[in-house]
């Protein structure tokens, strides 16, 4: 039985990193592009009988989503023993439920995708919602940003530390944080009149004189997270940094991080990083990835890299 890791083009440099610490060569993969814009992408050596990782990330366009939907129905075609679609990012992840009439469900919709091309198995980090686990009916293994984050926490003064939510939903996210670091919680209240935009916000708990760490699995458009970080330094906090999983960066992102009061965002590399900011940090999740998989392959544990959710 062998083990070979695959990129998508959305993915390259992580898939890369990721097979350079596992100890093994990225598999070569060929896409081929149409003049009308359909491609097709192919195995350009042999997979049969062999463990086959497919690594690609599905943030916007679509099309990465459907490169790895080809690349796992390419792979279960050409006789792979087992294939394990590595999603660093889960796209579509926010559409997790029907949240008004007429909606789409469309992390469930995802889901149905990849069983019916053929995966085995999902690997993922730091997804927006944790019942999407429940919408596969293959083993899901959900990583978490945290087992690098705390390595990075632990260089800042602990005794002067708060946690804080950017909002209501990222709570329990934040309240795990807190209580593994042992520190005190605060809340920022926001309320939208529409998608991507605050009408207003509010801080519940007390951040004078603190050094403030925002927490949360994904940062977009950053809106929430500058006006939180303003709200919070104009309410008295001493330095606000933030640590959110999966950089989507879209839109003015990169112009209100560089206006904002944050001292420091630190993400991950699950998705790349457009431009270079200097109030941005990378943290690689390469090292994770390629741990868990070696774990996998020998039949190990993983849930040690199960610190927080």
């Amino acid at each position: 039985m062998g083990v070979k890791i695959f990129a998508g083009r959305a993915s390259e440099q992580l898939a890369a990193n990721i097979a350079k610490s596992f100890g093994a060569a990225l598999g070569d993969v060929k896409v081929s592009v149409f003049s009308d814009g359909e491609f097709q992408p192919s195995f350009e050596e042999t997979v049969r009988g062999q463990d086959v990782f497919i690594v690609q990330s599905t943030m916007p366009p679509t099309e990465n989503l459907f490169e790895l939907l080809l690349l796992v129905d390419a792979a279960r075609r050409a006789s792979a023993r087992k294939i394990i679609a590595v999603i660093p990012y889960f796209g579509f992840a926010r559409q997790d439920r029907k949240d008004k009439p007429r909606v789409a469900i469309g992390a469930k919709l995802v889901a149905n995708m990849l069983m019916a091309a053929g995966v085995d198995r999902i690997m993922t980090m730091d997804l927006h919602a944790d019942q999407i686990q429940g919408f596969f009916e293959v083993p899901v293994d959900h990583l978490f940003a945290s087992t690098l984050f705390f390595n990075e926490i632990d260089s800042l003064d602990r005794d002067n530390l708060v946690v804080a939510a950017p909002d209501a939903g990222g709570a329990k996210r934040a309240n795990s944080y807190a209580k593994n670091l042992n520190c005190g919680l605060v809340l920022c209240h926001k309320h939208r009149k529409k998608a991507n935009e605050i009408a207003e916000m509010t801080v519940i708990g007390d951040v004078m004189g603190k050094d403030v760490v925002i927490i949360d699995d994904m940062c977009d458009t950053a809106g929430t997270l500058t006006t939180a970080a303003d709200l919070l330094i104009e309410k008295g906090a001493k330095s606000v940094r933030a640590f959110t999983t999966h950089a989507v960066l879209s839109g003015p992102a990169f112009e209100r991080i560089a206006a904002s009061k944050l001292t420091e965002l630190i993400v991950t590399d699950t998705i790349p990083l457009q431009k270079h900011s200097d109030k941005i940090r990378v943290v690689s999740v390469a090292d994770l990835f390629a741990d868990v998989i070696k774990r996998l392959v020998n039949n190990e544990s993983i849930s040690s890299h199960f610190v927080i959710s």
